[in-house]
């Protein structure tokens, strides 16, 4: 098992193309001062000492050892010690609704960032329970089985994006049938569903599966995610709002919640209905209802101990940018005679 302990110092490689593109303008322009002064071949002749390929060796070493560098800051972690871990836990099948409809900016930034914002927040404070997600639009899919590691658990979490269903919708049945079968078959009273949704279900049989998990012991808790008056549905693109979803006939599309479906769902699978809101999405009503199930003994595997790897990754890129600084951009009487890089190739 491998982590990196800040994900956030990825952002730094966007540096990267940038420094290639300064590069690039740099040659072109030296490239047409040249060609003022006159031939391409007299000025070759004139700087024998020109090369070209030493310029884009360095470059790839540089940016090579600048990678590096930004690896070392993210800091790669590994799993160095396996311990079976004895516990009391339930197990709960977060199911997250992906569909476009989860764009909506009823909740700041908006709805689906919230949602993973707070989950994230809610399995820094599990202790002892296994957790799994499922991600749903139109089709439900298994984004992570359930599990006690609960640095995966965020891992997957962080990945989780619009457009990761292929089949637009909201099916709210194939959410609660998926995150059932994903449950460890063992008979006991400790597990739970948690659905977040804006409730917009398109397919009729979200109440028969709620009987169905309700009746195998599962409960069902559910927490409707955004506004009953409605909103438009952004098209982001590139990060900006072009503008918003419409339908066959021109007309803006407007996502409600629909909190009916999500209290009769939880009201089957007796558990609790959450509205959220911009301070809270209720995940923490929602855990005091799962704090009443009948936590089971939970015999699981999983890393404890993490060794930092940021080492290896400072010592690359020391030694490649020694190799930078080194190489001379120009070629020496006896480089030329032996032609590593072909003298006079370049400008």
């Amino acid at each position: 098992m491998f982590k990196f302990e800040h994900t956030v110092y990825f952002y730094a490689f966007a540096v990267i193309p940038f420094l290639v593109l300064l590069f690039g303008y740099f040659l072109y322009q030296r490239r047409k001062k040249l060609q003022q002064l006159g031939d391409d071949r007299l000025i070759v002749e004139l700087s024998p000492y020109s090369n070209l390929r030493k310029r884009l060796v360095k470059l790839s070493l540089f940016t090579i050892a600048l990678s590096s560098l930004i690896l070392a800051m993210c800091n790669l972690q590994t799993g160095s010690k396996l311990t079976e871990v004895k516990r009391e836990g339930a197990e709960l099948m977060v199911c997250l609704d992906v569909s476009n409809s989860m764009l909506a900016q009823d909740l700041s930034p908006n709805r689906l960032t919230r949602a993973k914002y707070a989950l994230e927040k809610m399995i820094d404070k599990l202790e002892g329970d296994q957790l799994g997600l499922v991600i749903f639009a139109g089709e439900a899919y298994v984004q992570l089985p359930i599990t006690s590691d609960y640095n995966a658990a965020k891992m997957f979490l962080e990945s989780i994006g619009p457009g990761m269903v292929p089949v637009q919708g909201t099916n709210l049945g194939a959410a609660i049938n998926k995150a059932a079968e994903s449950f460890n078959k063992e008979q006991g009273k400790n597990k739970a569903i948690i659905l977040i949704t804006d409730g917009e279900n398109h397919e009729p049989d979200a109440i028969e599966a709620a009987s169905a998990a309700s009746s195998a012991g599962i409960m069902i808790n559910t927490i409707g995610i955004g506004s009953e008056n409605g909103v438009p549905i952004p098209y982001i693109q590139n990060g900006l709002i072009k503008g918003y979803k419409k339908d066959k006939e021109g007309n803006t599309v407007i996502t409600k919640l629909n909190a009916d479906i999500l209290k009769e769902i939880a009201a089957k699978g007796n558990g609790v209905y959450v509205q959220a809101s911009q301070a809270d999405l209720g995940l923490s009503a929602i855990m005091d209802k799962i704090d009443e199930l009948d936590k089971a003994k939970i015999d699981s595997k999983m890393y404890t101990d993490y060794e930092d790897q940021f080492q290896w990754f400072i010592g690359l890129a020391l030694v490649l940018f020694l190799l930078e600084f080194f190489i001379s951009e120009r070629t020496s009487e006896w480089y030329k005679k032996l032609n590593l890089f072909g003298h006079a190739s370049g400008k």
